[in-house]
């Protein structure tokens, strides 16, 4: 009796630290153009300069984005949160894709190894889908994916769960696809991800951590 007493205490325990918790990507007084201070710039492969992510200020919206837009097709920009590292956890944030000729995307990260090995997430409003894809060594290769719309200058959300080895996608309060890959089993980091000369606004990240 005493053991299943301890073994409930302990997935309440569990069960209570994977609260949500919200990442803010800016601060309420930040200054257009500045940095954030949440996460750390970098980029998959080689293409191009270094990314510029800034926060941005339109109108009444705002968020961050990266800014640099250089027009090459295999160029894919991070921003790596600090401070976040987890096997299973679920994420979630809002796009507002606005400009972009090569791409117009935006995409979450995750089980990130480092700046070239990951998971990512990506919705795209030239073309109307979500796609998901495993990053080995730079390289990109797509294994799921749903056509759906994608408006431009429009907030939508984009959300993912991993646990074990099961993807779930949703785009928009609308569950896609789940499909299962084991390319990545341990614990990685989060990122923001942007593709080639997108413009796409980031606002309101949350993570649900599970499992370290």
């Amino acid at each position: 009796m005493r053991s299943v007493l301890v073994l409930a205490l302990m997935a309440a325990c569990c069960a209570a630290d994977a609260a949500e918790r919200s990442i803010p990507l800016f601060s309420s007084g930040q200054i257009a153009g500045s940095p954030p201070s949440a996460c750390d710039s970098a980029l998959t492969g080689n293409a191009g300069g270094p990314p510029r992510w800034q926060f941005v200020q339109q109108g009444d919206r705002s968020g961050l984005a990266e800014v640099s837009r250089e027009k090459l097709d295999a160029r894919y920009p991070l921003c790596i949160v600090k401070d976040v590292r987890a096997t299973d956890l679920e994420i979630a944030v809002d796009l507002i894709p606005q400009e972009g000729e090569i791409d117009r995307a935006g995409g979450l990260a995750f089980r990130l190894q480092d700046r070239n090995n990951y998971f990512v997430v990506r919705a795209n409003a030239l073309e109307n889908n979500v796609r998901l894809y495993r990053t080995v060594n730079g390289n990109r290769i797509q294994f799921a994916g749903a056509d759906t719309p994608v408006a431009s200058g429009k907030p939508q959300r984009l959300a993912v769960k991993i646990a074990g080895d099961l993807i779930t996608v949703s785009f928009a309060g609308k569950q896609l696809f789940e499909v299962r890959d084991t390319t990545f089993r341990t614990s990685g980091g989060i990122a923001l991800w942007s593709k080639a000369d997108s413009f796409t606004l980031f606002a309101n990240l949350t993570v649900d951590v599970s499992r370290e």
